[in-house]
């Protein structure tokens, strides 16, 4: 069922008519009922899907740092701070929201900063039926602040090589990098949050 702002809602020509073409009646009253209640609200729905999305992008930020932590990073553990995948997925929504193709056409390199300069962790096509339009870098920031525990300091040496750290402490602060891959003459926009 399509909705149309000129479609009646629930009028009894309507109705009848689908329930002529064999369609149950509570079924067809419900459908109403969600079709009148997305037109009434529309900002709502896109709210309710874009916080979905949000979810859904910081989920993924989240299993990504989980896979690499053993693999790439070479740590047990990695502490993020509270709420920073969710703040990194909304502002990649708002850097997407501008694109022909919005998120669906967005490639994802993710990238932790250390000490010793960057590591790539992971490279994410969001929707590979889409040709990409633009690529987006993330850049997670190590807290330098962090003092390393003693308990890095008894294992260091010991059964563990030089590179293993025990936990590894994100900052709450991140880069964002956006390269517009479809024009030539856009620029590359830098965010540092």
């Amino acid at each position: 069922m399509v909705a149309t702002s000129t479609l009646k809602t629930k009028s009894s020509e309507c109705i009848s008519e689908l329930v002529d073409r064999r369609y149950d009646q509570a079924c067809i009253e419900k459908e109403l009922d969600f079709w009148d209640h997305c037109v009434a609200e529309p900002q709502r729905n896109a709210d309710v899907t874009e916080d979905r999305t949000s979810q859904q992008l910081a989920k993924m930020f989240e299993n990504c740092l989980s896979r690499a932590k053993k693999t790439t990073l070479h740590c047990s553990s990695v502490l993020v701070p509270e709420k920073l995948t969710r703040r990194i997925a909304r502002e990649v929504l708002r850097l997407a929201s501008c694109e022909p193709c919005g998120l669906r056409g967005c490639v994802l390199y993710i990238h932790l900063e250390l000490d010793k300069g960057c590591k790539q962790l992971e490279r994410i096509v969001y929707d590979a039926t889409v040709v990409p339009t633009f690529e987006l870098t993330l850049v997670f920031k190590q807290d330098g602040t962090a003092w390393p525990s003693l308990r890095d300091f008894l294992f260091m040496g010991t059964c563990f090589a030089p590179t293993f750290r025990h936990v590894l402490k994100l900052s709450p602060g991140f880069r964002l990098v956006k390269k517009k891959l479809y024009s030539s003459s856009a620029g590359t926009v830098v965010e540092e949050c």
